[in-house]
């Protein structure tokens, strides 16, 4: 079967933007844990690869809400897509230079939503699946996270309130922190692995190089190779600011902010929500770090929410600019 040289070109950008998103969000798996002293750095960040592998071939959700959900997929276009996929890049080196933990989910989303409102009109996007699947989340994820990290930590104290061996019980909880980690590298390949799969498959599709939008088995395994690569190659900036400057965290506080964003990740891939694992992981770490002794850093939190804002806006303008530009090839 022939494959057009756009098609092939777009394939390798969008591995390449997995591969950036490995790397890029490798923090929001291992911060806690490496926060922690739980794990040294390197474990770390073998553990989130292979989990984030294993994640990345479990379901296609999202995949598909990525792929049709926000517009008519025959609108997006080879130029569409190359933009989208360009300005999710830029965003995300930019945010990864400054070590400003973004959102890839929301990069690549609003480059998508952006190129096709500017080939087209604005009244051609599913507001309603943006607001309900994107924006929401957006604000929702954050807030959950920092409850839900709270009231595991206050049911963790209230649980060894009398304890009597507390160096004891935090090596234990360290050991369970491997489980946590694990847990929600898992939960970050089922959601953020599944949005490339999503970008690749609309490729396919409207290339007229598949039938349907259902997520080819070698796109999915293409995705979460590349993502698990990327986990392995660090990024170390992000992990700097979530494991030091946004709170400073004992090892129950880790634990709570780890299975607090990996419940809320694993639960928007079954609905097919493709949730920030940034937004998740920031919002559990600031309510883990709340109760904690030395509190949260606000002033770089909201450093971090200013990021959060503008990048679906940022991104969707990045986008037009890049296809006005990618017309010469496309």
């Amino acid at each position: 079967m022939y494959i057009p040289v756009a098609v092939i070109a777009i394939i390798i950008i969008a591995l390449f933007f997995e591969f950036i998103n490995g790397f890029h969000d490798t923090a929001n798996a291992v911060a806690t844990s490496i926060s922690t002293k739980s794990l040294e750095p390197y474990q770390a960040i073998s553990i989130a690869a292979i989990f984030n592998l294993i994640g990345a071939l479990c379901g296609t959700a999202v995949a598909v809400t990525i792929a049709k959900g926000f517009a008519d997929p025959a609108l997006a276009t080879n130029g569409v897509i190359f933009s989208a996929l360009c300005a999710a890049i830029i965003w995300n080196l930019v945010t990864w230079y400054f070590g400003i933990p973004s959102s890839s989910s929301h990069a690549l989303i609003g480059g998508l939503v952006g190129a096709i409102m500017f080939n087209n009109s604005w009244h051609v996007i599913n507001f309603a699946t943006v607001v309900t699947k994107v924006m929401l989340p957006m604000v929702i994820s954050p807030i959950l996270g920092f409850s839900v990290a709270m009231l595991i930590v206050i049911l963790i104290h209230k649980l060894l309130k009398d304890n009597t061996q507390p160096r004891k019980t935090n090596n234990f909880i360290r050991e369970m922190q491997v489980l946590s980690t694990a847990f929600l590298s898992f939960s970050h390949g089922t959601n953020d692995a599944q949005k490339t799969m999503g970008i690749i498959t609309l490729t396919l599709f409207s290339s007229n190089m598949i039938p349907t939008c259902v997520v080819p088995t070698w796109v999915i395994i293409a995705c979460a190779i590349c993502m698990a690569l990327g986990t392995l190659s660090g990024g170390a900036k992000i992990i700097k600011t979530l494991s030091t400057r946004v709170a400073q965290l004992k090892p129950a506080n880790g634990f709570a902010s780890e299975i607090s964003s990996a419940l809320l990740l694993f639960i928007g891939s079954r609905f097919g929500m493709p949730l920030s694992t940034t937004h998740a992981v920031a919002g559990s770490i600031m309510g883990a770090g709340n109760m904690g002794q030395f509190g949260v850093n606000w002033g770089i939190v909201k450093n971090i929410v200013i990021a959060w804002v503008l990048t679906f806006p940022v991104c969707a303008i990045l986008a037009g600019g890049c296809l006005q530009l990618s017309k010469t090839f496309f």
